[in-house]
């Protein structure tokens, strides 16, 4: 068994361009400030990291891990979020999604979904370059407006769409396979992979790739009323990255699962900072060090009451006080009889 490596904070939810939020310098200061020793860095916050430098650009990416370093803390993971949901959106959801691509490529499809790609690759190299092994992502969606059948969906339907989806991302896994690098998608409704069903029919069509792998986050479970615990026994294999995020899911005689077309403070399932919400974090810290997770255990902030700086302050001894220092023996190993063969089997009676 590992020790979980921890606390790390996802820097998205934080940044602004005021300081210390604006620069990756000043933002990693003052994650090591409040207690974190790991940054997962947006690959798209040009504020934080050049991502096309640092796949091209050794020396650069030495530089970004230098910074950190020297402020206190370790790169975790980058994120392509925004870029891989572009990988695959409808055309429903085309518009909404414009702000997540150069405004040159905003209105075209085809193009924001190539760029998207490209991108996913500088991650991949880019990763590589500095050292890390898993990536954090979303897959994107095809099928999303048919997830509740009404009216029935055409025999075939999901499996074309799950077909199309692993086309898209077969060459993105080959690619982080040369350089090294898990995919680690993270499950989350919005996504064509948005529970455990859904990610085996897609792992299925990517022929069982070894990277395609997953990010745990419990908070999306929660509002699906999905038994995360059972979650992590059927796919800690898969498990390679790991966002430490509460939630809380209170359905009325008036809402639930859905949310009603609520905003976050007002829906029965809501996200909330560390501790405030129903997650049951002890037996998530106990069920990974038990499966040996190697990875990290990274705040991802998004409370619908909680201020940002309260959470993040809260948050790291939060992490650290859950991560399990594994045992180096076992508890009983003072009454440990030596044993052979010849004197097992005379235990046996054979």
């Amino acid at each position: 068994m590992q020790t979980i490596k921890g606390p790390g904070i996802f820097l998205a939810q934080f940044a602004t361009d005021e300081a210390p939020y604006n620069s990756f310098t000043s933002i990693c200061k003052w994650a090591a400030a409040k207690g974190f020793v790991g940054v997962q860095v947006p690959s798209w916050d040009s504020r934080f990291i050049n991502l096309q430098q640092a796949a091209e650009s050794k020396t650069y990416a030495d530089e970004l891990n230098g910074i950190a370093k020297e402020a206190g803390v370790a790169i975790t993971e980058l994120s392509t979020h925004l870029q891989g949901q572009l990988v695959a959106v409808h055309p429903a959801y085309d518009d909404l999604f414009d702000g997540f691509a150069p405004a040159e490529l905003h209105g075209n499809a085809n193009a924001k979904k190539e760029w998207a790609i490209q991108q996913l690759k500088y991650a991949a190299k880019a990763s590589q370059n500095l050292g890390l092994t898993a990536h954090a992502t979303f897959s994107g969606a095809l099928l999303w407006h048919l997830v509740y059948p009404w009216p029935q969906r055409p025999a075939g339907l999901v499996e074309t769409g799950f077909t199309e989806l692993a086309n898209r991302w077969l060459p993105i896994l080959n690619y982080f396979d040369e350089c090294g690098v898990d995919v680690c998608y993270e499950i989350h409704p919005g996504e064509d992979l948005h529970d455990g069903a859904s990610y085996e029919m897609f792992l299925e069509k990517v022929n069982n790739h070894s990277r395609a792998c997953l990010l745990y986050d419990p908070s999306h479970f929660v509002l699906q009323h999905l038994d995360y615990l059972a979650y992590i026994d059927i796919y800690h294999e898969r498990i390679k990255a790991f966002h430490v995020k509460d939630a809380e899911l209170n359905p009325t005689g008036r809402q639930g699962v859905y949310g009603g077309f609520q905003n976050w403070a007002n829906r029965a399932g809501r996200f909330r900072s560390l501790g405030d919400g129903q997650v049951d974090f002890k037996t998530i810290f106990s069920k990974l060090a038990q499966y040996d997770y190697k990875g990290w255990a990274v705040l991802e902030w998004e409370c619908a009451i909680k201020n940002s700086e309260d959470g993040a302050t809260e948050g790291a001894p939060f992490i650290r006080d859950h991560i399990i220092k594994v045992t180096e023996r076992a508890f009983d190993d003072f009454a440990q009889t030596a044993g052979n063969d010849d004197f097992n089997k005379k235990l046996l009676g054979i």
